[in-house]
Parts: C-alpha cells; sequence; structure tokens
C-alpha cells in the first residue's frame, strides 16, 4: 500500500495545521481579552480559553455516535435477520483485516450507506432501505468496500474530531458578534465601549479561522473520498461496481424531497451535492443530449459531468464541499479498471491513482 502512507501524513499535517491555527486563534483571543476586558485573573483565562474548547471536542467525540444513531432513526439488524448482507459484510471485513462492525438499517428510501463509531471495534455501518433496494448486489459490495475503507483508514475519528474545531470557531464567532452589537447598543461608556470593540475583534477573527479551518477539514475529507474509493476498488475486485454504485446514489439523491442531514458528510454520497450536480447538468440538458433522443445515456452524462467540472467556478465552489465531485470519482474508478484488466493491479498500487 505504497501511497497510504501519502493519506496518513495529510492527515497528519491537516490535524497539525488546524491545531496550530486553533491554538493561535486562542492565544490571540487571550491577548485581546487581556488588553481590552481585564488585566488580571490571566490563570483563569488561560484555563477558561483552552478547556473549553477541550472538553467540547471530547463531548462532540463522546456524544457523537449517540446523536447520529437518534437523527438517523437506525436499527440495528439482529443476527440472521438479512444473511446475504451479513454474510458480505464479514467477508470484506475479514479480507481487510478489521473487526466486522454492527450493522444496522436506516429507514430511508434514499440511496446512501456510512459508517460511525468511537473506535474501529465499536463502528457501525448503517445502510439505507433505499440503497439495498435500488442497487443490485455487486453494487452495494462496492458501497461496503467503500465505508469499510473508511474504517481501515481510520477516518472515522479524525473527521469528527477535526470539524469540531471549524464549529468551535463559528460559535466563537456567533456569540461574541452578538454579545458585541448589543453592547454597543447598550452603552457608551468607555469601559463597556472597549470590551465591545474586544469582542468584534474576537468575532471577525473567529469568522477567518472558521472559514480557514473549514476549507482544511473539507480538503481532508475529498481526500478520503477518493481513498476509500479506491479501496472499494482493490478489495471488492470490481470497481465498475461501485462506479455504477455512485452513479444510481447520485441520480437517487437528486430525486429525494427531504432536507439534508446534518451527519451528510458522513454518507457516501452527499444529498445537497448530488442535487446541485444533477440540477446544473439538467439546466443544459439539450446541449448535453448529443444525439438528440431526450435522455442523457452514460457517455453523454459523463461527458456533460467532465465539461461541468472544467468550470473555475466549480471549482471554487468545491473547495466547501465534502465530497469530490461525482465525475471525478467515477473517472479515478475507470483508471482502476483499466489497470486493472491488464492484470498488474497489486496491493502495492491500490492508492497510485488517487
Amino acid at each position: 500500500m505504497a501511497r497510504l502512507a501519502q493519506l496518513k501524513l495529510a492527515m497528519t499535517a491537516s490535524i497539525f495545521l488546524a491545531a496550530l491555527i486553533f491554538v493561535g486563534f486562542l492565544l490571540i483571543i487571550l491577548v485581546v481579552i487581556q488588553e481590552f476586558v481585564t488585566p488580571i485573573g490571566l490563570d483563569y483565562w488561560v484555563l477558561l480559553i483552552f478547556s473549553l474548547p477541550t472538553l467540547f471536542i471530547l463531548f462532540q467525540y463522546l456524544i457523537g455516535p449517540v446523536m447520529v444513531r437518534l437523527s438517523t432513526h437506525l436499527q440495528y439488524i439482529q443476527p440472521g435477520q438479512n444473511p446475504w448482507l451479513e454474510q458480505t459484510v464479514k467477508e470484506i471485513a475479514d479480507k481487510s483485516g478489521i473487526p466486522p462492525p454492527r450493522i444496522a438499517i436506516v429507514p430511508d428510501n434514499t440511496p446512501n450507506a456510512f459508517v460511525f463509531g468511537r473506535t474501529i471495534h465499536s463502528a457501525t455501518l448503517a445502510v439505507h432501505q433505499g440503497l439495498l433496494k435500488n442497487l443490485n448486489e455487486d453494487e452495494i459490495k462496492g458501497v461496503i468496500g467503500h465505508e469499510l475503507g473508511h474504517l481501515k483508514h481510520k477516518d472515522y475519528a479524525v473527521m469528527t474530531v477535526l470539524s469540531a474545531l471549524p464549529l468551535i470557531a463559528y460559535l466563537v464567532a456567533r456569540g461574541t458578534w452578538t454579545t458585541a452589537f448589543l453592547s454597543g447598543r447598550s452603552s457608551n461608556r468607555k469601559n463597556e465601549g472597549d470590551v465591545g470593540a474586544a469582542l468584534f475583534i474576537i468575532a471577525i477573527l473567529s469568522y477567518v479561522v472558521y472559514i480557514i479551518s473549514l476549507l482544511i477539514v473539507m480538503r481532508l475529507s475529498r481526500l478520503r473520498e477518493h481513498y476509500a474509493d479506491a479501496y472499494s476498488a482493490y478489495i471488492t475486485g470490481n470497481p465498475y461496481s461501485l462506479e455504477s454504485a455512485l452513479a444510481k446514489i447520485t441520480y437517487g439523491l437528486s430525486l429525494s424531497p427531504k432536507a439534508p442531514s446534518g451527519v451528510r458528510a458522513f454518507y457516501i454520497g452527499d444529498p445537497a451535492q448530488a442535487k446541485q450536480e444533477i440540477a446544473e447538468i439538467m439546466d443544459k440538458k439539450d446541449e448535453y443530449d448529443l444525439n438528440h433522443d431526450g435522455v442523457l445515456d452514460e457517455r453523454e452524462l459523463e461527458l456533460a459531468m467532465e465539461k461541468e467540472a472544467k468550470s473555475t467556478w466549480k471549482t471554487i465552489n468545491s473547495w466547501f464541499s465534502t465530497h469530490p465531485p461525482t465525475f471525478r470519482r467515477i473517472m479515478l474508478l475507470k483508471e482502476i479498471d483499466q489497470e486493472m484488466q491488464t492484470g498488474k493491479y497489486t496491493a502495492d498500487r491500490m492508492y497510485t491513482h488517487v
């Protein structure tokens, strides 16, 4: 697995950079408070400013799986309830060298799946009813391989902790901005004016840190999706099945009338992004329908997605996406598929095309 080290390096670098920015952010807040709010009680402020984010991250890590279970209304299957799904998950997990996760069914007709948990031994693979209903067995295997790839790469833990940083910065920004605005309207006394100015400085800084840390988290999130796709292609030996699954998932999610869930970053497909991708292509359907038969076939849809992806605006917009564009994921799998046809695709080349 020659390039798995690159994913680990990317994860480590992202965590280090985000943590460095965040610590610097907290130190500046400490300086601003010391300068404008109170010149005493430094030890108290150091303890408060650094302990609260740590407690927040720990709380999110501990309570996160519970919130996912409650928000998705998933139901754990009992042994023997779905023999094919249970056996398939066990076979791929054994081949991956990881413990089989618990399996749960989400009562949702959209085609999707995700994994979550605090550790690899307590992980859950959640599969939507819509995925089991609308995809064939090979496509479902491709999706399972992708999700177990996330477990193999420990994405569940890294993303849970890392995603807390921009959330904290956003909460600080909203809180200090509102407080500063209210304090500015309530009094014009110099002392309170200084406090209001300090809060405005913290609010602006918090918004900047929020955007920067969010970009870091989103980039890592997109990268981990590519690695999980490549892992699925290798572990199942059938990249075409995941290609087909991703196309069906994207189209199926685009038809859903439901608002996207708050845990959509964990899904194999982002419902909001799927709606946007399909809508943008359908707006130009006449342009992309090369044979003018009123239907975009697989090749026409592929060409359309390639053309849409060349847009500078769409490239910039993708910086804030948790998932790579579907077309990029499919093209990666096609490259792997072509290499597999030569018979030279081995474990040490698993991530070469990422």
